[in-house]
């Protein structure tokens, strides 16, 4: 039986008259005093008050903060002394939060596009004719077509509530995350389907012997609390295994680093299991003990001798001998890292399985340095919009494909519904913290699909590129001007005596200009289209408190603990409550491989390389890239080329390129040529989010190269219908 997830069981003014300007030229320039930052703070120190309970947004890792505030203002970001989670540490990104506030290209007013979408033309409206006019549109849309006319794209925790809101009281299924369809959520259901969990993080890195990271970034993505358990690791003498094309900052650092060919991860991981299980080095008390048609997959497996593995992986079968030894050794106190950013060749969901069985057969789950799921706080209590007259099934769970879906609905379903207009039209579009635009492959697709809608809404705290295609834009607060989350957890490292936190999220400083927080504006388009009377909280406090409440705990009386809530841990390790399954029948009733399978993908066509991205390590993707501090230090994406290839074509370091791919699509911007020996000659590597479009985006416009732009050849996950993400090929251009 497939899972079919849901995320039930899933996890009056009248208008300001303004002429057609600009976006930047709606506010005034004088204006922007009220929110620029002084380069050189006034006063004395003694003047700078500590506010506490802010929680980063900068990324979704959301460490813990404190504020400095002088004459209202904030001038600098920390991280809270009190967190047993990130500490006093925060990264680049986290202290960059201070110019995301004060950014002066940040959304102001509520605006309405009286030009084309895609060449926008701004005026500024009250906030009643925006709630008036998002709520009447919507509402035709739904009255015309049902509540499967419309479509969200949510991101984040400012979109939560409005999430919950269009998908269960509205009573669309058409909403799709790009952390689940272009992220994680073939990770989830992967591990889901072998061990019943998601996986999360839940790697003790600080105590292991040996990491086995495949294609993980660790020293690019700076998560603070998951980067600090990595090094206490390798800091404690274990020892470090990564597999990537690329020599990053992982392998930097690596004892084994397998520079393996783009997309065979699969067949690398079979062999090693196979290694194992024919020369009796796994953990076979723990396979008898928790493990579910083993004999079935390691019979299934038996064809991947190293020496047939590393013919397709491109690699030497000594290598992955090596690799296997070195965690027979070592079992079960290894770290098999599950990963998070895993939609690649569209063969995803079948890497990820391996991954799971693999530390299964390590008997690594539950044990000092392996696979130990967190024991955090629990009893908060859930704020949850109540279901409407309306909820239709998803396209994926009516045409029964994609059994094993993330929640939601899979992203190209949407997308092909809303051109084609089957198996509905969809004609209404909320867009809350996310871009499709750089997030979406195919960006033709999503822009054919955004100019057939009647209606498109986007709230965002930045121009990005997705709002050039909004018909009202609604100027929301950042991070660190709203309560609306809750994060919780336990010690990061799992040596120290445990304990648990709760730290609500808390604003550090007052919304400016016109800015709305999501259950203001949710909750005005709920009473506008006829659901006023299910609104389940009316403000972002009674929020928090409400789910505060059955723990006896508040905002009060966690701010009066300087913002964080500190309780008793438990022992993370043991009480295992959890099969391994090796050969899932759930899996072959959908024929789909019941045992790990590798599942050859594409090759680059002849002069073609394959283009790999990810991230730098100053930046969240397209995020922060109008974010002054961070493109100070790297404002830009130059590509990695193989020193053999450059040579080859005649490229040398710091050369200006431009791109064009297998469909003949051309990059709109150049980058520079980064020659290293640190990757393979099948592919190049740059970072993603740069190449914004939005000239709004007055610091970030056109900064190096928009790598989605160049992703047009789709590749889908058969399982999970997450897209495939590195299955595009570039020839580089030499510009004079």
């Amino acid at each position: 039986m497939a899972m079919n997830l849901t995320r039930r069981n899933f996890l009056k003014a009248a208008s300001i008259a303004a002429a057609s300007v600009p976006l930047s030229k709606v506010a005034a320039k004088a204006e922007s005093g009220v929110v620029k930052a002084p380069l050189v703070a006034q006063g004395s120190f003694k003047d700078t008050q500590t506010a506490v309970g802010g929680v980063c947004e900068m990324c979704f890792w959301r460490c813990q903060l404190v504020g400095k505030i002088r004459d209202g203002r904030l001038i600098k970001l920390e991280g809270n002394p009190k967190s047993i989670d990130n500490g006093e540490s925060i990264c680049a990104r986290g202290n960059a939060g201070v110019k995301l506030l004060y950014d002066p290209d940040r959304l102001k007013y509520p605006l309405k596009n009286v030009g084309k979408r895609g060449a926008p033309k701004w005026q500024r409206i009250s906030w009643e004719e925006a709630l008036d006019t998002c709520a009447s549109k919507l509402k035709a849309v739904q009255e015309k077509y049902g509540s499967k006319g419309i479509a969200m794209f949510p991101h984040g925790s400012t979109a939560s509530y409005p999430m919950n809101f269009f998908e269960h009281t509205v009573g669309t299924p058409n909403v799709s995350e790009a952390s689940f369809f272009q992220c994680r959520g073939i990770r989830d259901t992967a591990y889901l389907a072998t061990i019943g969990m998601p996986p999360g993080e839940n790697v003790d890195m600080p105590n292991t012997k040996v990491m086995l990271l495949i294609g993980d970034h660790f020293g690019e993505n700076i998560h603070v609390s998951h980067m600090k358990r990595y090094l206490k690791g390798l800091e404690n003498g274990a020892k470090l295994i990564v597999v990537d094309p690329r020599y990053s900052a992982s392998a930097a650092k690596s004892d084994i680093w397998i520079q393996i060919k783009p997309g065979t991860d699969t067949a690398f991981l079979l062999a090693i299991m196979n290694y194992l299980i024919q020369n009796e080095k796994y953990n076979a008390d723990f396979v008898d003990e928790y493990g579910e048609g083993f004999d079935e997959m390691a019979e299934g497996i038996q064809e991947w001798t190293l020496e047939k593995a590393a013919k397709v992986c491109d690699i030497q079968a000594s290598q992955i001998k090596e690799v296997a030894e070195l965690l027979a050794a070592n079992m079960p106190n290894v770290a098999i890292h599950p990963g998070r950013h895993v939609s690649w060749y569209g063969n995803d969901f079948q890497r990820q399985r391996a991954l799971a069985c693999l530390t299964g057969i390590l008997g690594a789950f539950g044990v000092k340095g392996g696979f130990v799921p967190p024991k955090g706080p629990k009893g908060l209590a859930k704020v949850k919009w109540p279901s409407g007259d309306e909820e239709a099934e998803a396209i994926h769970h009516e045409e029964d494909i994609y059994p094993f879906s993330p929640p939601g609905t899979p992203t190209d379903l949407i997308r092909n519904a809303a051109i084609e207009g089957e198996p509905y039209p969809i004609k209404g579009c909320v867009v809350w913290g996310q871009n499709p635009i750089q997030t979406i492959p195919n960006q033709p697709m999503t822009i054919k699909m955004l100019e057939q809608m009647d209606f498109v809404m986007c709230v965002d705290v930045m121009p990005t590129d997705i709002t050039m295609y909004a018909d009202i834009l609604l100027p929301d607060t950042s991070y660190l001007e709203r309560y609306d989350y809750i994060k919780t957890g336990t010690q990061w490292n799992f040596a120290d005596e445990q304990q648990q936190y709760i730290a609500p999220r808390m604003p550090l400083v007052a919304p400016g200009f016109e800015r709305k927080e999501s259950i203001y504006i949710t909750n005005e388009i709920a009473k506008r289209m006829g659901y006023g009377d299910k609104i389940p909280v009316q403000t972002q406090e009674e929020m928090i408190n409400k789910r505060l409440a059955p723990l006896n705990l508040s905002i009060e009386s966690i701010r009066a603990e300087d913002g964080i809530h500190l309780q008793p841990g438990q022992d993370p390790y043991g009480d295992l409550e959890l099969d391994i399954v090796f050969s899932s029948e759930d899996l072959e009733d959908y024929d789909f491989p019941a045992i790990p399978t590798y599942i050859p993908v594409e090759e680059p066509p002849a002069g073609f390389m394959r283009l790999l991205y990810g991230r730098s390590p100053v930046h969240t993707f397209n995020r922060t890239m109008n974010n002054a501090w961070l493109l100070a230090e790297c404002d830009s994406n130059p590509v990695w080329v193989n020193d053999k290839l450059a040579a080859k074509l005649g490229l040398k370091e710091g050369d200006t390129v431009s791109f064009v791919n297998q469909d003949g699509v051309k990059s709109r911007t150049n980058t520079t040529v980064k020659v290293t020996p640190g990757i393979r000659q099948d592919c190049v590597y740059m970072y993603h989010g740069f190449g914004t479009m939005n000239k709004e985006m007055t610091l970030g416009h056109d900064k190096g190269v928009d790598d989605t732009s160049l992703i047009t050849k789709l590749a889908v996950d058969p399982e999970t219908g997450a897209h495939g993400m590195r299955n595009n090929f570039v020839k580089l251009i030499k510009v004079s």
